[in-house]
Order: C-alpha cells, then structure tokens, then sequence
C-alpha cells in the first residue's frame, strides 16, 4: 500500500490534468514550505545535539563533494544528449547538484512507515548538500560566457544561495535544535513534529497542482530532456548509496543519501541560478526537475533506491 502523502500529490495531479480548478492559496503554500523547512531542521538538530560533531566531518565533506561533483558530470551529458548548449547545460545540471527538501520528508516518512531505521541527523546532510551543485553549476556557466556583459554580481549571488530562504530556514532550525535539545523543543513539539505529515500531505497536494502543470513543457523542450530527467535519477542514486556505504551508514541512511543525489532542486536553484546566470532557459530546468524527476522520485524512485541500498550493503 503507498504512504498517504504521496496519494495526495497524486490528488493533485490528477486535478492538474483534468483542468481542475483547484488550487492552494498562495499565502498557504508558502506558510507551508517555512513549515516543512523549520521542522527537518528542527528534527535534525535535536539528533544532532546528542552527537559528538568530530564524527560528522566526514559526512559533510562527503556530501559536499558529492554536491560539487554532480553538475560537473552532468552538464557534458546534457550537451551532448540531450542537445542544450552549454550554459543551458549547466543551469540544468545545478538544478540536479542540489536537492529536493521535499523529497528527502517523504523518503523519511517512507522509511519510518517500513520500520527502517536511519540516522537521526541525516536533514543536516540536506543542509549541507543545498548549495554546492549550486555554485558549480554557475561556475560552469561563467566559463562557457553565460554571466552577461555585467559579470556575476558575487555578492548579490552569495546572499541568495547562503542566505535564502531554504538554507537559512533548514540551518536556522538545526541551530535551534541543536541548542535547546529535547528539553527546550518539548512545547513546540505538538507543532513541528505531531502535525509534520499532515502539513507534508497538503504540501504535496500543491506539488501535484504544479508538477501536472509542467508536464505540458515536455512538448516544447523534446524527449531528450525527458529522458534524461527519468534515466540520470537512478544512476545518482547509485553514487549516493555508494556514498553511503563507504562512510559506514546504515541502510535507512545509505537509501536517504541516494535519494537526496537523486532529487533536484525546485526552490533553491532555480532562484541562485535567476541571478547569476539570466540567460539560461528556466522553464528547461523547471520542467525537468519539477515535472519529470520529481514524480519520478516520490512515485517510483525512493523504493527503488532503497533496494539499490539494500544491494549495495556489504
């Protein structure tokens, strides 16, 4: 049977291709997004304060490179599969560098309906993974002429890839929780951790609004970036696992990783990328990265990673 939140984002896209006209408030889904940001931090922190930080450099570093790494390999793949010039090419592939906040609750709400434990810390690993790909994907663009005649505005780009709203909202609830630990969260617990799924299946009911929305752009943008955004997913997430195991993480854990390098950014990217690199085409990266692979991911996608976990664990 398939976890409830993701019958909601199924609700919603079938609203969305029978030319529903129901919509989420736009106040709503913006409450909703700080909702779910605040409470993956909050819920990461609390676990982080009860470990000695020494042994979570490793991971950092790991997720970090992972991140940088990712839009390297990718934008030569979109170039020359699917035919996207070159500052197309890395706008896409920073879209796929960073991760889906999103996708990441309902892979944890996944596995805690199976019973799978993993390691309690892992949104900080969400945190940490949000901005590389980002930074690599403008990089990539700056080399190839995409910044314009005005250059990147560093500073501008800075504020809003270190301090936007996603990264700020997920850093800020680690802080909190990293503090005040169990004790000091208990009263806002009915809150952030009681009402967290409910939150995440409305949450979802938009997502499937606007996935269904973006699936007409496939016309427009050819079945090269179709396929890529259905093949390049499974193929992440095997480096993720890979990831995983070589840093000793549990099953739950090694499924979260390959999971996160295999989601693409849909908020944070696309906003860092506006920025610094004007010229791209954002209704490329949008339709694949919201359309395609996030359904992908949230339908077929996470237990999927999890059986490439499974196989990949000593």
């Amino acid at each position: 049977m398939p976890d409830i939140v993701v019958l909601f984002f199924l609700l919603g896209l079938f609203a969305a291709l029978v030319r529903s006209e129901l919509r989420l408030p736009e106040a709503l889904y913006e409450t909703l997004s700080i909702f779910l940001l605040l409470a993956i931090g909050l819920k990461g922190g609390l676990e982080l304060s009860k470990q000695p930080l020494a042994l979570l450099a490793p991971q950092v570093a790991a997720c970090v490179a992972l991140g940088l790494a990712i839009p390297l390999v990718l934008a030569p793949v979109l170039r020359r599969a699917a035919g996207l010039d070159a500052v197309d090419a890395a706008s896409v592939a920073a879209h796929y560098g960073s991760v889906s906040v999103v996708t990441f609750a309902v892979a944890q709400a996944w596995l805690q309906r199976r019973g799978v434990p993993h390691e309690s810390h892992a949104a900080l690993w969400v945190a940490v993974m949000e901005a590389p790909g980002i930074v690599t994907g403008i990089l990539l663009a700056r080399l190839a002429g995409g910044a314009g005649a005005g250059g990147i505005r560093w500073g501008e780009l800075a504020h809003d890839v270190f301090l936007g709203k996603s990264v700020l909202l997920l850093v800020g609830g680690l802080v909190i929780g990293a503090v005040m630990g169990d004790a000091g969260t208990a009263p806002i617990k009915p809150l952030f951790v009681d009402l967290f799924k409910g939150v995440l299946a409305l949450f979802l009911l938009e997502l499937g609004l606007v996935a269904g929305a973006r699936l007409g752009g496939l016309r427009r943008h050819g079945l090269g970036i179709a396929v890529f955004a259905l093949a390049v997913p499974p193929v992440l997430a095997v480096a993720g696992a890979l990831v995983g195991r070589a840093l000793g993480l549990s099953l739950g854990g090694c499924t979260l990783l390959a999971t996160l390098a295999a989601s693409a950014s849909y908020i944070a990217a696309p906003t860092a990328m506006r920025i610094a690199v004007p010229q791209a085409n954002a209704a490329l990266s949008i339709t694949a990265a919201l359309g395609i692979t996030f359904p992908f991911n949230i339908l077929v996608g996470i237990p999927l990673y999890h059986r490439i976990a499974e196989a990949l664990q000593p």
